[in-house]
Formats: structure tokens, C-alpha cells, sequence
């Protein structure tokens, strides 16, 4: 499957609180890119949906519980009519729907760039104790979490996997490069990193990066690369070994 030159990734976010998206998607970089045509992210409202007089989007769970669940109803009428006005919103070669929710995997750099080759990402964040289970068997394609623990809600979330997404997409960030070289890349942290002055309370900026030798340079970031991810992170070298 290959993202489309003349498309830009789109992002449509389903949520409660649109207004604490908003912001964070109109500033810097994915403001820039969205301005630039290079991605495009939508709030929607599920609340808009409900046809609930009083515009309850949530009910008390059967079986008994804590807290309210989020029901059926204007989760789905929500989501299909999301897709309806997409390019392609119901092919699903080209399209995702992904409920962020502690019980998905563990979202990371390499489904990152999996999720980038998709014109369409609607991600549906949950709210409450949760969404009926039947939102899920009907429309959610995958489950995504972006850690071992439990937020209030799927915004959060949905926020992380938005910029973790875009600045893949070609033209976010200035070069490839900007993240071909970063942590998590190729399964490595990223070595050490540093620039002006050359000696800041004492301490030096490591020689080898200063003396010209790009050879010496190059071998040096490989090293500390590995050397770190064995300090910080040994768990990611659990696949190289």
C-alpha cells in the first residue's frame, strides 16, 4: 500500500473535548505542516452525533460498575459519517480506524511508520470508564496504546500518535534525516549530542566531534549509541541478539 504524492495525511480525531486538541495541533510543526498541505487534522465532536435530547453520549454498564461507559450509538453514527466524507474513507487499504485504549498494543517508531503509509486515520478516543464493546466489533480495525498505564482519556493519546505519524510524512521536517538518525530509529537510542559553547561549568564537548575526522565521527555516534541503549534501554536489544 503506498501513500498517495498528491494527498496529505489525514487525521481525524474523535473525541469529547475537541478543545483540548485544538491548540496543540495548530502549533508548531504540525501547524506549519498542516498549513503547508503536507498533513491535515480534524476534531470532530462525538457529542454532535448523539440523538439523545439531552445529548448524553454515555449510559450506566450492564452487569453492574463503577463510572459510565460510552454508548453505541453516537460513537458509531460518528464514525461512519466521518468516513463518508473522506477520500477513499471506506477502503480499508487506505483507511484506519483506531480506538486508543490501555488494552491495545503498545504503540511504537515501527508502527509509527506502518500507520504513515495510510491516507486515512480516524482515531477515536475514549472517555469514562470506556466504549461499549460493540463500537469496537463494528468499526475499530485496531487498539492502540501508548503506554502501561491509564489516562482519563484518549486524547492524550491520540495527540501522541498524530505527531509520532506526521513528522514521517515527507516534507514535515526539513530532510529525512532529521529522523533516520534518531532514537528508536533502528532500534538504538541516540548518541549523546551537543553544541556551543565547546566547555559549559567545566565540561567539554567529547573531542572526537570537533577534530574533523568524519570517519572518527561517524564510528563514535555508532558506539555511544549502542553503549547507552545497553545503559538505558537494554530491552531493545533483546531483538538483536
Amino acid at each position: 500500500m503506498d501513500q498517495s504524492e498528491d494527498l496529505p495525511v489525514r487525521f481525524e480525531v474523535l473525541t469529547l473535548f475537541p478543545e483540548m486538541l485544538e491548540g496543540f495541533f495548530k502549533s508548531s510543526i504540525l501547524g506549519r505542516a498542516a498549513a503547508q498541505g503536507y498533513i491535515e487534522i480534524n476534531c470532530t465532536n462525538i457529542r454532535d452525533y448523539t440523538k439523545n435530547k439531552h445529548r448524553k453520549v454515555d449510559d450506566t454498564p450492564y452487569g453492574g460498575g463503577y463510572g459510565m461507559i460510552m454508548a453505541c450509538q453516537p460513537v458509531v453514527d460518528c464514525i461512519r459519517a466521518v468516513k463518508a466524507k473522506l477520500p477513499n474513507g471506506c477502503d480499508k487499504e487506505k483507511t484506519r480506524v483506531i480506538y486508543m485504549s490501555p488494552q491495545g498494543k503498545l504503540f511504537d517508531q515501527k508502527k509509527a511508520h506502518e500507520l504513515k503509509r495510510y491516507e486515512n486515520l480516524i482515531l477515536l478516543c475514549g472517555h469514562y470508564e470506556g466504549i461499549d464493546e460493540r463500537i469496537i466489533e463494528l468499526e475499530v480495525d485496531e487498539e492502540l496504546s501508548v503506554g502501561n498505564y491509564v489516562l482519563t482519556g484518549g486524547e492524550l493519546p491520540a495527540a501522541i500518535v498524530v505527531d509520532a505519524v506526521s513528522r514521517l510524512v515527507d516534507g514535515v521536517l526539513p530532510s529525512p534525516l532529521c529522523y533516520e538518525d534518531e532514537s528508536l530509529q533502528n532500534g538504538l537510542l541516540e548518541h549523546p549530542q551537543y553544541t556551543r559553547p565547546r566547555v559549559f561549568e567545566g565540561l567539554a564537548v567529547p573531542e572526537v566531534l570537533i577534530n574533523g575526522n568524519h570517519a572518527m565521527q561517524e564510528a563514535w555516534k555508532k558506539e555511544q549509541a549502542l553503549k547507552r541503549t545497553l545503559e538505558k534501554r537494554p530491552d531493545l536489544l533483546k531483538d538483536k541478539t
